[in-house]
């Protein structure tokens, strides 16, 4: 992607985190950065981007945001889809209510960011979106199905969304991130662990691994360098992934191995 005048980026869930790594980092390199945040009044305003009011789940707050950028520049060339929230637990324990939750951030917070800003994409005949995954999105993780299901979901959304949208002159991909030093943990939902159930020990084990992973995790300025990469590539690729090498290489274990085996791998890994 080329362009003369800076980038118009639309950042989603810039507050903390990868996202806020990524809105500091394109800024840092002349584009045009506008962050979003559901409550951007409890934080210090950046000096770097514009944080502004938007929740992934209010469709007049998307429309009020995306119309805000395009009356003061004229267009969006990149919209980064980050915002999204965590969950763990037994499938079998997770209340209905908070599995609707999640997949309406993590997979229609999204589709509705697309559904407002595609137009405008559209009419310029150019445009980028970058849908943050996850690694996790690429094998059913032991209490964790339920967020590796939303950032599947929204892998292959995209990979639709690259043929629908090829005509237009706007292109997608997806940025799929291992574990980074973020405060997603503590934002998580999680099942509460029934001491006297089925899944215990095992479940309350592999949330204290799940934790740790993130506290050692590597700096999200990393993701930030891959989609500043991505965002000055002519011809994007539909997947990439970041991360420890082993996990990225765990995406290729796992269709290289029976499943079988691969499920024993996990299993013994979150033991």
């Amino acid at each position: 992607m080329s362009t003369s005048k800076p980038y118009i980026v639309l950042v989603t869930g810039a507050s903390s985190g990868i996202g806020q790594s990524i809105a500091m980092y394109l800024s840092q390199h002349g584009c045009i950065v506008y962050g979003t945040a559901r409550n951007p009044q409890v934080y210090q305003q950046p000096k770097e981007y514009t944080l502004l009011a938007l929740d992934v789940q209010q469709v007049s707050g998307i429309d009020a945001a995306v119309a805000h950028i395009l009356s003061v520049h004229g267009r969006i060339d990149v919209l980064i889809n980050n915002a999204g929230v965590g969950i763990t637990g037994p499938v079998e324990q997770t209340p209905l209510a908070e599995i609707d939750q999640v997949f309406d951030v993590n997979l229609k917070g999204p589709i509705r960011m697309l559904q407002a800003v595609l137009p405008a994409m559209r009419s310029q005949g150019s445009g980028l979106v970058i849908n943050i995954t996850s690694i996790a999105g690429a094998m059913g993780l032991p209490f964790r199905g339920l967020y590796s299901a939303t950032k599947s979901s929204l892998s292959l959304v995209t990979e639709s969304l690259r043929m629908e949208c090829a005509p237009f002159g706007v292109r997608l991909c997806t940025v799929a991130p291992g574990d980074y030093a973020t405060n997603i943990a503590s934002g998580r939902y999680h099942t509460p662990v029934d001491h006297n159930g089925p899944y215990h020990p095992q479940y309350d084990k592999t949330l204290a691994g799940m934790n740790a992973h993130v506290d050692q995790g590597s700096d999200p300025v990393e993701v930030a360098r891959l989609v500043w990469k991505i965002i000055q590539s002519k011809n994007p690729k539909v997947h990439y992934r970041v991360g420890k090498p082993l996990q990225k290489a765990a995406i290729w274990i796992k269709f290289l191995l029976p499943d079988t085996l691969f499920e024993r791998l996990l299993l013994k890994f979150y033991s």
